[in-house]
């Protein structure tokens, strides 16, 4: 079938419509300045020494693991959330406290100290231990949507 401007499906022209709007950029925004103060105060108060197992930033990830998880799920029996509260809290707040670079670069340093043992033991950990914080999270907020009789 020949498309003709009249004859579009609705969809064509959406994805402009479907932009996430300001509230989602600013929730985002605004998220990621809390997750980011959040992550140095736990810095702060957890300082690390180079050369050792970061585990400020494996504890970081892997509470963010856990309950960036729990979320996901609860929003997935409860579609009707607002996109800008998932936006700000998942890419934005939890997006900006965990880190990925910081386990890079904490690999990297121990790898070029001779610490290849100590980075394995650490990639190790935060791979097991954040999909581990994943699987709890999933539980969790499957239980807590449950609870509420929302069945996943």
């Amino acid at each position: 079938m020949k498309h003709t401007a009249k004859s579009l499906p609705r969809t064509a022209g959406a994805a402009h419509d479907r932009s996430p709007g300001w509230h989602a950029w600013t929730a985002v925004a605004v998220g990621g300045l809390i997750g980011t103060e959040l992550r140095y105060g736990a810095g702060l108060v957890f300082p690390e020494s180079a050369g050792t197992i970061p585990w400020t930033t494996l504890a970081i990830n892997v509470l963010g693991s856990f309950v960036l998880a729990a979320l996901t799920t609860v929003w997935i029996a409860r579609p009707k959330t607002a996109f800008w509260l998932r936006a700000g809290l998942g890419p934005g707040l939890l997006g900006s406290f965990t880190t990925f670079s910081a386990v890079v670069f904490a690999l990297d340093q121990q790898f070029r100290a001779g610490l290849q043992t100590s980075s394995l033991v650490y990639l190790g950990l935060s791979l097991v231990l954040g999909l581990g914080a994943a699987a709890a999270g999933w539980k969790t907020g499957k239980a807590m949507a449950d609870l509420t009789g929302r069945a996943l």
